[in-house]
């Protein structure tokens, strides 16, 4: 294995990372990175989690770090792999992200940890943001699930 800097890269065993998908109406919070992996690019605030940390504590934990923001969690979404090689082929960064959903009925945004950035978004904004495909589709899926809850 090669020596890394990064003690994220060339791991023995997958990371655990947690995200959560935001709303607030029609609108989703995401954060502009400011780290490795996907650095300044928007995406959904979350992190890793801390030895002896629940996920759903992770998750709150981690809003709150990186927005500013308490958030209600309102429930799972989906469990994502994101596996990155290097040029010889091998695995470089292998995260295990477990995303959930949630609101944040009151208060601004503001960027905290390593988040360069936190903005609203309305689903037609969306569209013209570099996000990562499944950012995208995680997104979409706490619409629907919010839109399910609306209705019940």
């Amino acid at each position: 294995m090669t020596a890394s800097s990064d003690s994220r890269t060339y791991t023995a065993a997958p990371l655990v990372g947690v995200g959560i998908v935001i709303l607030r109406e029609d609108r989703v919070l995401l954060i502009q990175r400011g780290k490795p992996p996907r650095q300044g690019q928007w995406s959904l605030p979350g992190g890793m989690q801390q030895l002896g940390e629940t996920v759903q504590a992770a998750v709150a934990r981690e809003a709150l770090e990186e927005t500013g923001l308490m958030v209600q969690i309102r429930g799972l979404l989906d469990v994502v792999d994101l596996i990155e090689t290097d040029s010889a082929g091998r695995t470089s960064r292998h995260y295990t992200l477990i995303d959930y959903w949630g609101v944040a009925p009151e208060g601004e945004p503001r960027a905290g940890d390593d988040a360069m950035d936190a903005r609203w978004f309305t689903r037609a904004q969306l569209d013209a943001l570099p996000l990562w495909e499944k950012t995208r589709e995680i997104i979409a899926l706490a619409f629907s699930r919010a839109a399910g809850t609306r209705g019940a």
